[in-house]
């Protein structure tokens, strides 16, 4: 019977309280705070049954706002980039927080993943759940129009961990949600994630410039590229490579793969990682465009994780279900623009099995 206990996690130092929410479905728990309505934990069995952590998270939460942020939090208003922090409207430009080398990251400064959410349990009885919701006030990191957003966790028998968001605004404006999870399958037995083999469902990816801001040139064919992950690919051979591309994103990947249409009531394979020594597999789905993935090319050790190893270059990979970077200035690309009156949803699933 899927069960949802809620607990204290934290106290931050300013004084908030972070409250901790343990879905447990089968053989598999997810801790989801509300702070960021971040997920925090995944635990699961190998192909032995031992259950072990497969989630990168920071030993002390209070790290979220210092090296590990972003960590399993929802990303918000702008999952990504947007180029030179401006964001085109009718009639002219809205001047936006500008929080890397002069452009605005997951919504700026102070984007949803510090923000405290408020939640309460959801799922219907055949599943383990809770709804976070957050109210973003019109001019928040510059963004247009009053937000409100809500994100739901769902955790069922057979290990899959659903996440659906929605969104509604009073003004016209952006909306691009996602969740910045990082996964080691290797339930801490290996400090990297270059053993692990993936698989991403497209044949073309963004180029991107020194900022990680797709070029004009995009979207390009996977084909002949360490981007052609079409079939599965060990990372550890993938990403040793002169590519320019690999050398941008500092060492590994750090781009969105262009998936298919997508249908907003089905979400749609996007990617699988396996680990084969373990055989845990992750599958991840989506009603999303696009795949942003990144190795933790960054990763410097500077914060334990939850087995109480320092996360170290490569540490864990994201799977980011999303709309594209720089997506405001892109007429060709899908837009992610909301109107009052619409509603912005999107789901993803991360299934978790393990391999004969």
């Amino acid at each position: 019977m899927p069960t949802v206990t809620p607990s204290i996690a934290a106290t931050l130092p300013d004084g908030r309280t972070v409250r901790r929410w343990r879905l447990a479905a089968g053989r598999v728990t997810a801790d989801v705070l509300d702070l960021g309505a971040a997920l925090h934990s995944v635990r699961c069995p190998d192909r032995a049954g031992q259950v072990a952590e497969v989630l990168v998270s920071p030993l002390d939460i209070a790290e979220r706002f210092g090296a590990a942020r972003y960590f399993g939090a929802t990303i918000g208003r702008y999952a990504n980039r947007i180029g030179h922090a401006r964001l085109p409207v009718p009639g002219g430009a809205l001047r936006l927080d500008a929080n890397e080398n002069g452009n605005t990251l997951h919504g700026g400064a102070d984007g949803f993943d510090l923000r405290s959410w408020s939640g309460r349990p959801a799922g219907d009885g055949s599943r383990a759940g809770v709804e976070f919701r957050l109210v973003s006030p019109a001019g928040d990191q510059g963004f247009p129009g009053t937000l409100e957003a809500a994100v739901t966790y769902t955790l069922g028998d057979e290990g899959d961990l659903r996440i659906d968001y929605r969104a509604s605004t009073d003004a016209l404006t952006v909306v691009n949600l996602t969740n910045h999870a990082y996964w080691n399958l290797s339930g801490g037995v290996e400090g990297t994630v270059l053993d692990h083999a993936l698989q991403v469902a497209a044949d073309r990816y963004t180029r991107v410039d020194a900022d990680l801001l797709p070029v004009p040139e995009t979207p390009r064919a996977v084909a002949g590229t360490p981007f052609d992950l079409t079939a599965p690919r060990t990372l550890r051979h993938v990403l040793d490579t002169d590519d320019e591309q690999v050398r941008l994103a500092g060492g590994g990947f750090d781009h969105n793969w262009v998936l298919g249409p997508g249908d907003p009531g089905a979400p749609a394979t996007a990617a699988r990682l396996v680990h084969s020594a373990s055989g845990r597999r992750l599958e991840c789905l989506t009603t999303e465009p696009g795949l942003q993935v990144y190795t933790g090319n960054a990763f410097d050790g500077s914060f334990p994780d939850l087995h109480g190893r320092p996360v170290a270059p490569y540490g864990g990979i994201a799977l980011e279900t999303q709309h594209f970077p720089d997506a405001p200035h892109r007429l060709d690309f899908p837009s992610t623009w909301l109107e009052p009156g619409g509603i912005y949803r999107s789901t993803t699933v991360y299934r978790l099995g393990v391999e004969p």
